[in-house]
């Protein structure tokens, strides 16, 4: 119903600008032709006066009203060192064409008004003066010539690649920002600081990136949902895009660079404000305690006047200011810019994708076998378990989480040795160090069998040891079956965790 109501309003509307141009019409036929047309000429020339009298000074006082809310003024300085130039070279740029827009203007409809038409008035005609043409021509080319000269200085130290001798990792990082319909694949480097190679062609469902799996500098990379970035340190971005153009755009540090399909761009910056010290800022407050800023003091949601207020909840972000498509407005992504610590221990806690979505798949070059960095963890994981039974009065036992046994016999798996490799290490470095080697099951099968397969694991465990140089005296193996379960029995889980090779500490 409300649809069909202004469909009928705009007909009538239709309806009757018609006939007041049909009366115009006739207007002018019993009036006269000339004497419509001065009236007309009287009529523009006044409604530009009041054009201008109103549009100028509204621009303004909008101007100046609404500055807090624009980048580069009022708390919006750039939150980037680079950013800094470019709101200096645009303030340049606004200051030289407001004269020209604020002139040209007062031309424009000062002279319509002047210069109306009337009867009686005649033009003067001017061919030509070289004085004015003078004038006119070399003052916008100076200005064009300082504009152009200072934006150039301004682009090659704000487009400057990290240098040469510049360390990955280490005076700098590189993440990367991929572009598609309608969201944006994100990757950091893991600990080795760098970012592994991609092909397009190896893009799939599980490979959104097109990483390239035999690349040993790719096991470590991982994609965030969100970009963390420290303060105070050199950023360089990749940007690409994987379907049509994008463009990766953070307004508040002043990054703004396409990702074109096949052609990857890059940007470097520097974050020189913390998001903690920019929320600080938007909510400043005078000697008086009232707001510096009141419409950041506003109720973040309206409908929650008790909410945090806006200040309190903005947040960085990183936008398509590109228009890629009807979902365009989804590729936002939460950007936050924390201290060194923060960020160090942000990058921590981090998971490698490779590890957790290729790891042992179809699509894993290394399925089977174990990689330099797990076994570099795994041996770190077991001497920490080391030190904290060691540092125990009562806590002396360790699992052996990484020693595993083919299906229903006492065979070890190739991939035990390296646990067991750590506990020889451990066992050479301790010499007065004694353990017992316990062997568990679950209660599958029958209690006879689980106590007789307990036993021989154990003794694989304790020949294993023996092999590599331990004295037997050092050592004893024990089967206890499914008698010490630490786990229910009624899940897989449970069955799982209580099929275990454990050691306890006897001597020290």
């Amino acid at each position: 119903m409300t649809g069909l109501l202004i469909i009928l309003c705009l007909i009538l509307i239709g309806i009757v600008v018609v006939q007041i141009g049909r009366l115009t019409e006739l207007a002018v036929k019993i009036r006269g032709e000339n004497e419509a047309q001065l009236e007309t000429n009287d009529f523009n020339g006044k409604l530009s006066l009041g054009f201008l009298i109103l549009f100028l000074p509204a621009c303004a006082i909008s101007a100046i009203y609404y500055q807090d809310s624009m980048l580069g003024y009022g708390p919006h300085e750039s939150a980037s060192e680079h950013g800094i130039l470019l709101d200096s070279a645009f303030n340049v740029t606004l200051f030289f064409t407001s004269i020209v827009f604020f002139l040209t203007h007062i031309a424009l409809f000062w002279f319509s008004y002047k210069y109306r038409g009337k009867a009686g008035n005649i033009g003067y005609f001017m061919p030509h003066d070289n004085k004015l043409e003078l004038i006119w021509t070399a003052i916008p080319a100076v200005v064009m010539f300082y504009l152009v000269a200072d934006g150039l200085v301004t682009w090659n130290k704000v487009m400057a690649d990290v240098p040469v001798d510049a360390v990955v990792g280490q005076d700098y990082i590189e993440i990367e920002g991929n572009g598609m319909q309608f969201a944006w694949n994100l990757r950091y480097p893991g600990k080795d600081g760098v970012l592994g190679a991609t092909n397009f062609r190896l893009i799939d469902g599980t490979n959104p990136l097109g990483q390239d799996w035999t690349d040993i500098e790719n096991l470590d990379d991982f994609h965030p949902s969100e970009i963390v970035l420290p303060v105070g340190k050199p950023v360089r971005v990749r940007i690409t895009a994987r379907d049509v153009l994008h463009n990766f755009y953070l307004p508040h540090f002043r990054v703004k660079m396409d990702a074109v399909p096949g052609m990857p761009t890059y940007f470097v910056f520097t974050p020189k404000t913390t998001t903690e010290e920019y929320r600080e800022r938007l909510g400043s407050l005078d000697r008086d305690g009232n707001p510096l800023y009141p419409e950041w003091h506003e109720p973040a949601d309206p409908t929650d006047p008790n909410g945090p207020r806006r200040w309190e909840a903005f947040d960085y972000e990183l936008a398509c200011a590109e228009l890629c498509g009807k979902g365009h407005f989804s590729m936002r992504r939460l950007v936050k810019v924390v201290s060194e610590d923060e960020y160090e221990d942000w990058l921590n806690n981090q998971t490698s994708y490779y590890l957790s979505t290729i790891r042992n798949t179809d699509s894993d070059p290394f399925k089977g076998q174990l990689l330099d960095m797990e076994v570099t963890e795994r041996k770190a994981e077991f001497n920490d378990a080391l030190q904290s039974a060691l540092a125990s009065d009562t806590d002396k036992i360790i699992k052996l989480k990484y020693v595993n046994f083919e299906t229903g016999s006492a065979r070890l798996t190739s991939l035990s040795r390296y646990e067991l490799d750590n506990l020889v290490s451990a066992l050479n470095q301790a010499p007065a160090m004694s353990i017992e080697v316990a062997g568990h099951t679950d209660n599958t099968g029958s209690e006879e069998g689980n106590l007789d397969l307990s036993n021989r694991r154990a003794a694989a465990v304790t020949a294993y040891l023996k092999d590599k140089g331990i004295d037997e005296s050092r050592f004893t193996a024990v089967g206890y079956g499914q008698s010490r379960p630490v786990d229910s029995n009624d899940t897989e889980d449970g069955r799982a965790n209580n099929r275990r090779t454990e050691i306890q500490i006897i001597t020290q």
